[in-house]
C-alpha cells in the first residue's frame, strides 16, 4: 500500500509523490547558495543556449533560474520562470531580463495555448508523473513555429550506484527497494514528444561521469550537492527510507568490485537526454530524410544552426 497521505492517483500510473517532491525543493532551495552547487545543471546549462529573438519564453521547471543566466535580452525580451516550489523562485538568481516567477506543476501550466515563442527545461521533467501530459501541456502553450528545447537525466543514470545497491540488499536483506528513482528510456523519448504533436524532433544522449574514491563518497556527494542544492531526493511512493550499515558495506564492496577504475577510484553516470522539437507551423521546412544528419545535439555548442535549419 502507498504511505499514509498518499493521493488516490498514487501507485504504479504514478510513481512519484509530487508533494513530497514540492517540500524537498522548497528545503533545498533554503539550504545552500547557488554557487556552491548545481554541478550537473551548471555543466548542462554551460551546452549552449537559443539563437534569434524570442518575444516570451517559458522556462519550466526553472528552479533558481540556471538557464536564464545565459541567455541575454537580445536572445529573449521576457521571461516567465514556472516551479513546483515557491522557495526556489524566491531565491531565484537575478538576470538581465524581464522575468515574471509563478509557482505551477509542470504537468499543469496556467498558460493559454499559443503563447510562448520558446519554452525551455533543464533537469526538471525525470520528475513528473505524466511525462506525456507535460510534453502536451509545453507543445500547447508553444505558439505555431515555436521551439521546445529540454534536458532530462536518462535510464543510465546512477547505475553503478543502483545495481550495488539492489545486489547488496538481495544478499543481505532477501529483497531490494529502489533509492534512486526511475527514469525514462531513450527509445520512448522521441515517440513521446512526436505523440504530443512536436516535429522536426531531435534527440540526442551524453554521458557525464564522476569519479569518487568509493561508494559512500558517492552518496555523501550526491547529499551534498544534489539533495541539498537540487532537492533531487528520492520522492518514490515505494522508497526505502533506510540503509543498514551491512548492507552499505556490502554496497561498497561490490561497487568497487564491479566498476572500480584501475586507480581505486568508481565512477558514477549520469546519463543525460537533449531534445528539440518544434511546434507545427505551414512554413516550416520539412523534415531531411532519415540518416541524413550532420550534427549531432549532443554538442550544443551548435545549438545556434540547428535552429537556424529549422526556422527555414
Amino acid at each position: 500500500p502507498p504511505p499514509a497521505g498518499a493521493s488516490p492517483g498514487s501507485g504504479a500510473l504514478n510513481p512519484f509523490d509530487r508533494r513530497l517532491k514540492r517540500k524537498q525543493k522548497n528545503w533545498a532551495a533554503l539550504q545552500a547558495e547557488p554557487a556552491k552547487c548545481d554541478y550537473l545543471r551548471e555543466e548542462v546549462r554551460g551546452r549552449g543556449g537559443p539563437a534569434g529573438t524570442f518575444p516570451l519564453a517559458l522556462d519550466v521547471g526553472s528552479g533558481r533560474g540556471y538557464i536564464a543566466q545565459h541567455l541575454t535580452k537580445e536572445t529573449v525580451e521576457k521571461l516567465i520562470q514556472v516551479d513546483i516550489a515557491e522557495n526556489a523562485l524566491k531565491n531565484a538568481i537575478e538576470s538581465e531580463i524581464p522575468t515574471v516567477r509563478v509557482v505551477a506543476d509542470e504537468e499543469f501550466l496556467p498558460f493559454k495555448e499559443d503563447t510562448f515563442d520558446l519554452v525551455v527545461s533543464s533537469l526538471s521533467l525525470h520528475w513528473v508523473n505524466d511525462l506525456p501530459k507535460a510534453f502536451r501541456e509545453i507543445h500547447q502553450v508553444l505558439k505555431p513555429d515555436g521551439v521546445f528545447i529540454g534536458a532530462m537525466f536518462g535510464g543510465d543514470t546512477l547505475y553503478e550506484l543502483r545495481c550495488s545497491l539492489q545486489l547488496a540488499e538481495l544478499e543481505r536483506e532477501g529483497g531490494f527497494s529502489p533509492h534512486v528513482s526511475p527514469f525514462t528510456a531513450v527509445a520512448d523519448l522521441g515517440h513521446l514528444l512526436s505523440r504530443a504533436g512536436f516535429n522536426t524532433l531531435t534527440v540526442d544522449t551524453d554521458e557525464i561521469q564522476v569519479n569518487y574514491p568509493g561508494l559512500f563518497e558517492v552518496m555523501e556527494d550526491l547529499q551534498g550537492k544534489y539533495v541539498l542544492c537540487m532537492g533531487e531526493s528520492n520522492c518514490s511512493w515505494n522508497r526505502k527510507p533506510l540503509l543498514h550499515r551491512e548492507t552499505m558495506l556490502a554496497a561498497a564492496a561490490i561497487y568497487q568490485e564491479m566498476y572500480g577504475n584501475s586507480d581505486g577510484s568508481v565512477p558514477a553516470t549520469f546519463q543525460i537526454y537533449y531534445m528539440i522539437g518544434w511546434k507545427y507551423h505551414e512554413s516550416q521546412a520539412k523534415p531531411a530524410q532519415r540518416g541524413s544528419a550532420t550534427v549531432s545535439f549532443g554538442d550544443l555548442a551548435k545549438i545556434e544552426g540547428l535552429l537556424k535549419r529549422g526556422k527555414k
